[in-house]
């Protein structure tokens, strides 16, 4: 980079050395269409010129070649930062990418373990059925059996208050005045022997 500058400062220094060269031409040729003064004047501008630009080139390269380079380094900072943050970005994004693979694998592996959990609670509540509806069969087997029991019982006592009534109502139709007097002494007979 330093090489390239020096030639450019060369360039324009003879180029500046040209145009001198010129000028002590034209005043040497002695033509006299321009006056002396005129191209003393020329001259000294000239090399006041060429002791700016020189006395310009000389202090200024050095701050101006660092600002240069300062800007370059500052741009090369920044296009290693952007490449950095840029590989970051593409980590993150295939680190998302491995996430969202596995959440899928993860969603699948939770569908099957709630189908196998429900799957197992719905044995588990038919077997709770089933058990469920056996007490209930059972009870109501032993209700059956208990109203049974009593409607025997019922039964039976209602045949034998029948039986009562019947054979009330036929002894009262079968039985004469006579049969009632020996009945009644038969009683007192009985009543009288146990005493």
């Amino acid at each position: 980079m330093k090489n390239v500058s020096w030639k450019k400062t060369g360039v324009a220094g003879l180029s500046l050395l040209l145009v001198l060269a010129f000028a002590v031409a034209a005043y040497a040729s002695g033509d006299g269409a321009i006056p002396r003064e005129k191209w003393m004047d020329l001259l000294y501008r000239a090399l006041n010129f060429a002791g700016l630009a020189f006395i310009l080139v000389f202090f200024l390269k050095k701050p101006f070649a660092e600002g240069l380079s300062s800007r370059r380094d500052g741009i090369k900072d920044q296009l290693e930062a952007l490449e950095s943050r840029k590989a970051e970005a593409e980590l993150l994004y295939k680190e998302a990418e491995a996430k969202i693979a596995r959440l899928d694998e993860e969603v699948n592996g939770i569908i099957a373990e709630a189908v196998k959990q429900g799957e197992v609670e719905k044995e588990k509540i038919i077997a709770d059925a089933e058990r469920n509806a056996g007490d209930i069969k059972r009870q109501a087997e032993m209700a059956v059996a208990h109203e049974l029991t009593e409607a025997k019982a019922r039964l039976k006592a209602e045949v034998a208050e029948q039986a009562v009534l019947l054979a009330e109502e036929l002894v009262r139709k079968n039985i004469q005045p006579a049969d009632q007097s020996r009945m009644v002494e038969l009683s007192l007979d009985k009543v009288g022997g146990i005493q």
